[in-house]
């Protein structure tokens, strides 16, 4: 078989998705450039970035992004109202062939409004690494067993602005938006275009067969400053990118740097991270101690903050105690309300030095005030 020049044909994908998407960025078309390829050498990876494109509006262009992927990926799986089991069966073999899943429309599954979907959630969580099964239960009344259904597959989805953070953190995220009226794209007609995304996708496939020894098991050079989860997330695209050659390696780690930074600054933490962060940041600032009372007045006066409307009620003592009691002071005993002596009587409240362990621990520094390095930590390099 004749070699197949890997950074060609990519150029050619990218093209291809330029005719049809508006992207917000170049970092963008160069990650579902990647994802889609990476998607016919799953094998060779321990893990599968999510793909997903988001936007606050709606006619943001997500469903035609998804469309375009579909017909470049391997066995294509539109999953809008697949239910759990279903995927877990698909997974495992229709007609021997594991599905590249594509949800369409993921808020009605995971919105605010939509429930938890919990078995979805751990369905897609799962599936981001290899070896992962989940076990169920099947049969019928008392003749029961529990069988392992494998769930590594590569999914893309497309909603309106909102993941559950555990799959956020496993995703490439796309925040798409409406096209200006200088942003011009060709009419995406399905019977004449899908023809050549198809092509395109089985050139992909035989590119891949072409590369997976040279794919399996390679470690690429991250990008600094990029570890943990976003490493797990781009070793798969960056690993693409070395293997298709040309300006693919550069680029693809330029485009890594950029979205691994836009996921960091979307990304407000937790709920009790933020709690933590706005007590450090605003409500205790200067003060060793402060009354219950007089913290949640100052967290429920925040601009731009969640305190004054929890689900339709604001942030009360209970809450609050629950919220803290999850983090640890620096004797590793949970965060709870003292006795603070003011003007002759005593009210319930916090210490800054119970929250200063936790502060160190989960909050980002303040700007341009670092906070003082953990006990027994300062010589550390």
């Amino acid at each position: 078989m004749t070699a197949i020049d890997g950074a060609a044909l990519l150029n050619e994908v990218e093209a291809f998705h330029r005719r049809f998407n508006v992207f917000p960025n170049e970092a963008a078309y160069v990650a579902v450039v990647l994802w889609d390829a990476h998607a016919h050498l799953l094998d060779c990876f321990e893990s599968t970035p999510r793909l997903a494109f988001l936007s606050p509006e709606p006619g943001s262009g997500k469903s035609r992004a998804l469309e375009i992927v579909e017909t470049l990926v391997p066995n294509p799986m539109a999953a809008v109202d697949a239910s759990a089991a279903a995927l877990f069966r698909a997974v495992a073999g229709v007609d021997g062939k594991r599905p590249t899943i594509l949800f369409d429309e993921i808020d009605t599954i995971f919105g605010p409004k939509a429930g938890e979907n919990e078995q979805l959630r751990g369905f897609i969580n799962a599936g981001h690494r290899r070896n992962r099964p989940m076990f169920r239960c099947v049969g019928d009344g008392a003749n029961q067993t529990v069988q392992a259904f494998h769930s590594y597959a590569a999914v893309a989805v497309a909603g309106l602005g909102y993941l559950p953070d555990t799959i956020r953190d496993r995703s490439v995220n796309i925040r798409m938006r409406r096209r200006a009226r200088n942003e011009t794209i060709e009419s995406y007609r399905t019977r004449i275009h899908e023809k050549e995304g198809f092509a395109l996708r089985d050139r992909l496939a035989a590119w891949a067969e072409q590369v997976s020894e040279r794919v399996m098991n390679v470690w690429p050079a991250m990008p600094e400053g990029v570890s943990d989860r976003p490493a797990d997330v781009w070793e798969p695209l960056l690993a693409v990118a070395d293997a298709a050659g040309g300006d693919w390696p550069d680029r693809a780690r330029e485009a890594c740097v950029v979205l691994v930074a836009a996921s960091k600054a979307n990304d407000k933490g937790s709920l009790g991270v933020r709690l933590l962060t706005d007590l450090r940041d605003h409500v205790m600032v200067g003060i060793d101690r402060l009354p219950t009372v007089a913290i949640l007045d100052r967290l429920n006066a925040l601009d731009d903050a969640p305190w004054a409307d929890l689900h339709g009620k604001p942030l009360d003592n209970r809450r609050l105690s629950r919220m803290l009691a999850e983090y640890m002071t620096a004797d590793n005993e949970p965060i709870t309300s003292r006795n603070i002596k003011a003007a002759g009587s005593v009210l319930k409240g916090y210490y800054a030095t119970d929250l200063r362990d936790a502060w160190a621990r989960y909050c980002p520094p303040p700007p341009e005030s670092p906070l003082p390095p953990l006990p027994g930590t300062e010589n550390l390099a």
